[in-house]
């Protein structure tokens, strides 16, 4: 199921892997290979990714087999998981004619999760593996600067979509947008690209699903960040695409600061002020304020 060891290290830099976290990959496919117990493992992760796959959005058990890794390959393992699903996801990707370059740029993902844990720990690993089933699956694209994901509105995405004018069933196709990190600006001129990048790859390669709306959950949604940064920014221009249906009463203080600075868990009188969001997320947080997820919408159509 691995791929070979001379291939690894090309297959590695084209999954955008850091560079410095090959030659460690490549050292320990050695110890990998050699454990049985490990390579079983190994092949209940992949079934179990691709288990069920017209259920989108569906949530793969995947972190009580994780943890059964042995201890000396536990960061690690989730990269050799996904390196042992690709072909299947390639599969699936020119079964629906996915340009090859809409499929490398979806699944270099991986590389991002990697930079995203040597940020936080200063050591390989995979940041968040149970996020990166969505790209495995199929069910996550990334096109331009925005990534979108196929899903169907649920029961919560209905009371919404509802309370904000949509009509919108559970069960109707639409598209989760995500915002990627170390991608540039999140400029609006990069958003209307993306946006119509999307009407057309969905149109084309998706047509039966119809997507009603894009939907979008994110702290970078809460309205309080109006009080800090200025109307022209662009999170505020970002905000204004959504017609946000409803505000969380839940508070959600780690989101900016994991995704602003790296890490949940800095203190927060010692975040940086170097930037207009940096100034923003922690100057709010030190006056005794909260974070919110937001939730909002917009009707979208393909071409």
């Amino acid at each position: 199921m691995l791929p070979d060891a001379d291939d690894l290290p090309e297959l590695l830099l084209d999954l955008a892997v850091p560079h410095e976290d090959i030659n460690e990959l490549v050292a320990r496919r050695r110890r990998l290979a050699g454990d049985p117990g490990a390579l079983a493992l190994l092949a209940e992760c992949v079934e179990e990714v691709f288990r069920g796959p017209e259920d989108t959005g569906r949530t793969p058990a995947l972190d009580g087999l994780l943890a059964s890794a042995p201890a000396d390959l536990t960061d690690l393992f989730p990269v050799y998981v996904f390196l042992a699903a690709l072909p299947r996801t390639q599969a699936y990707h020119r079964a629906r004619g996915i340009p090859a370059e809409v499929s490398r740029r979806t699944l270099a993902d991986l590389g991002r999760q990697l930079a995203l844990h040597r940020r936080r720990y200063g050591r390989a690993g995979v940041q968040a593996p149970r996020w990166l089933v969505r790209h495995f699956r199929g069910e996550l694209y990334h096109l331009g600067r925005l990534q979108f994901e196929r899903a169907r509105i649920g029961d919560r995405d209905a009371r919404v979509a509802a309370a904000a004018g949509l009509d919108a069933a559970p069960g109707t196709p639409c598209l989760n947008v995500h915002i990627p990190d170390f991608h540039g600006p999140l400029t609006p001129t990069a958003c209307d690209r993306s946006l119509a990048l999307a009407r057309e790859f969905f149109a084309l390669h998706f047509p039966q699903e119809r997507p009603a709306a894009v939907l979008c959950h994110s702290w970078l949604l809460d309205p309080q960040l109006r009080r800090y940064l200025p109307a022209h920014s662009r999170i505020v221009r970002f905000q204004e695409r959504f017609r946000v249906a409803c505000e969380q009463t839940e508070p959600a203080d780690t989101e900016p600061v994991r995704f602003v600075f790296g890490d949940p868990d800095l203190p927060v009188d010692e975040l940086p002020r170097r930037t207009s969001v940096e100034r923003a997320v922690g100057d709010h947080l030190r006056a005794g304020g909260h974070w919110y997820i937001g939730h909002g919408w917009f009707p979208f159509r393909a071409e």
